[in-house]
């Protein structure tokens, strides 16, 4: 089986909920299989530490599992239109697998969700872009060929998979949120089985 990353970071729970269906979806297609890893928060108290092992979820990232799996679905709430900070401070330590171009010509793919509708989805799908194009890597987006993404009324854009959670948090899924997600999932495990096959 070859391994594709699902990184995310989750403050409430709408972005985990969007990692498990884009695991799922990566897990549908033979021969693929989802690495879920998380990051730990990022204190204000520099001496503060958070423990090498999550209290629950997933195991935080090691930056041997991006150069280990053969794609990337990474993950963020907005953050007033950017992605969370944990997720930045972890890409700020990526110049070893940048230098070594580890992660040049693999496919990845971005998802968010915000607490207001048009609280800056679109945007922190782009900001979580950036990055991942100075590695080298493949944007893989969502195409209008997918029904869910003319319907939502939630939810769902072409740069990624999205979730308005509203300002209570709700970290429940519409159905077209779950199948944008679990879509994005089969592509991008389509694109790096593809890509890793290359001689």
């Amino acid at each position: 089986m070859k391994e594709i990353l699902v990184l995310y970071y989750s403050h409430r729970g709408s972005v985990r909920a969007l990692a498990a269906q884009i695991a799922r979806g990566i897990e549908s297609v033979p021969g693929a299989a989802a690495r879920v890893r998380t990051v730990p928060k990022v204190s204000t108290v520099c001496e503060a530490v958070e423990s090498d092992i999550p209290a629950d979820g997933p195991p935080f990232v090691e930056l041997r599992d991006l150069e280990e799996c053969i794609g990337l679905a990474m993950g963020s709430p907005t953050r007033f239109g950017n992605m969370a900070a944990p997720l930045k401070y972890f890409l700020d330590g990526t110049a070893g697998p940048w230098l070594s171009g580890a992660l040049a010509g693999k496919p990845a793919c971005v998802f968010t969700s915000t607490a207001s509708l048009h609280g800056g989805q679109e945007s922190t799908l782009l900001s979580m872009m950036l990055p991942l194009f100075h590695h080298g890597m493949l944007l893989i987006g969502l195409p209008y060929t997918e029904p869910a993404l003319n319907g939502t009324r939630a939810g769902g854009t072409p740069y990624g998979a999205s979730h308005h959670a509203g300002m209570d948090g709700d970290a429940t899924l519409t159905e077209d949120e779950k199948r944008l997600a679990f879509i994005q999932g089969v592509r991008l495990a389509e694109a790096a089985l593809r890509l890793a096959a290359r001689p």
